[in-house]
C-alpha cells in the first residue's frame, strides 16, 4: 500500500512541474512604428515611449506596454497600442485598441482610409549591445586565426 501511495505522490509532483516551459519577456521603454500616409504614400517610422502619445496625421498613437525575448529565444515582439482619431471638432474617437505582432504586421496593423500603423519592434536604451562575432587575431604573417592554431597543425616552411 505505501508504494502505491508513494507512486501516487511522486506521479502527482511529476504532473506539477513538468509543465511547458514559459519563455521570459522583457519589458521594453519604447516602442518603435511605421506609419504610411495613403494619400502622399510617404512611410514614416517613429518612436513612442511607453504611457506616452504621438501624433502621426490626424491619429494618435499610445503604446501601453512593449514586450520582447530575450536575444537567445525565438523573436516574439508584441505592444499593445490604443489608437484615436482626431475628428474635425478636434474630439477624439477610439479607432484601434489590440495587441500588435511585429514579426506579423498583416495581421495586427491598424488600417485607416488615409494611415496604416503597424508595430516594428521594442528597444530599451540601457540594454547592453547585442554580441558581435568577430575574427580571430592574424598571426605574424598576417593570416587570420593561425595565431589560435595549434602548431603542430600547420604546414612547415
Amino acid at each position: 500500500m505505501k508504494r502505491i501511495l508513494l507512486g501516487a505522490v511522486l506521479l502527482l509532483l511529476a504532473a506539477c512541474t513538468c509543465g511547458p516551459a514559459k519563455a521570459e519577456r522583457v519589458s521594453n521603454p519604447i516602442a518603435l512604428f511605421a506609419g504610411l500616409d495613403k494619400i502622399t504614400g510617404v512611410t514614416t517610422t517613429f518612436e513612442i515611449p511607453i504611457g506616452e502619445e504621438r501624433r502621426f496625421g490626424s491619429v494618435i498613437v499610445k503604446p501601453d506596454v512593449c514586450y520582447t525575448r530575450p536575444v537567445t529565444e525565438e523573436p516574439k515582439t508584441t505592444s499593445f497600442v490604443k489608437i484615436d482619431q482626431i475628428e474635425m471638432d478636434n474630439t477624439r474617437k477610439p479607432i484601434f485598441s489590440g495587441w500588435m505582432f511585429a514579426e506579423s504586421p498583416g495581421l495586427s496593423a491598424m488600417e485607416h482610409a488615409t494611415y496604416d500603423v503597424w508595430l516594428t519592434g521594442c528597444r530599451d536604451p540601457k540594454a547592453p549591445p547585442p554580441a558581435v562575432e568577430t575574427m580571430p587575431a592574424p598571426d605574424a604573417s598576417g593570416q587570420p586565426g593561425q595565431a589560435d592554431q595549434p602548431k603542430d597543425n600547420q604546414p612547415e616552411d
